[in-house]
């Protein structure tokens, strides 16, 4: 992130989220892990929810407003020689620096094409197959549910899912940046859904 879009969004975005309605400044969709050419696969992986269609709003039992809880995921696709599976959700609309980070899972095993609903929060899951689960923008691990400014426009959540050649060298509770130098040219294949989110 730049000294110019800290302060944008400490003077234009952050005071929404007290005040309520649009923000002066949102993150944007240029600085999604999705666009960043590091992190580019040449295979598609489809993923999708039983919680919500894409493109169309997550129920309230998964944001903050509710039970606070990570929704099931499910993909499919061509995954041959991929070692692990990271995912990265995040919302480009939040008036912070970079993308609101609400989840980081890795070292998924290639095994899994599932995630239930309401994985528990800590580091290692030891409950699912030993996955990590690293920071997210409210500096806890595991999962923080949608919590847009009220009165917003809606806000959009990027389930983004990585195939990776390789499994991770990383303890739990690693952030996002950590994260993405661990993926890069590691990214075999990749895939993603949207929801979406108002207050």
């Amino acid at each position: 992130m730049s000294i110019g879009d800290t302060f944008k969004s400490i003077t234009k975005g952050m005071p929404s989220l007290v005040t309520g309605g649009q923000p002066g400044y949102r993150a944007g969709d240029v600085k999604l892990a999705w666009n960043k050419p590091e992190l580019a696969g040449s295979s598609v992986l489809n993923v999708s929810s039983t919680a919500f269609e894409d493109g169309q709003p997550i129920p309230a039992i998964y944001s903050g407003d509710g039970n606070n809880i990570p929704p099931p995921l499910f993909w499919t696709g061509s995954t041959d020689q991929v070692q692990s599976f990271a995912l990265v959700v995040e919302d480009p609309d939040a008036p912070t620096p970079d993308p609101y980070v609400h989840w980081l899972l890795y070292n998924i095993p290639a095994s899994v094409r599932q995630l239930p609903e309401g994985l528990e929060k800590e580091p290692v899951l030891a409950t699912f197959h030993n996955a990590m689960q690293g920071k997210n923008s409210s500096l806890k691990t595991g999962w923080t549910g949608m919590a847009p400014p009220k009165g917003d426009t809606p806000h959009r959540y990027f389930f983004q899912l990585f195939a990776l050649d390789t499994r991770l060298n990383l303890e739990g509770g690693v952030g996002r940046g950590e994260l993405f130098d661990a993926m890069a040219g590691h990214v075999i294949a990749r895939g993603r859904t949207i929801g979406t989110y108002q207050r």
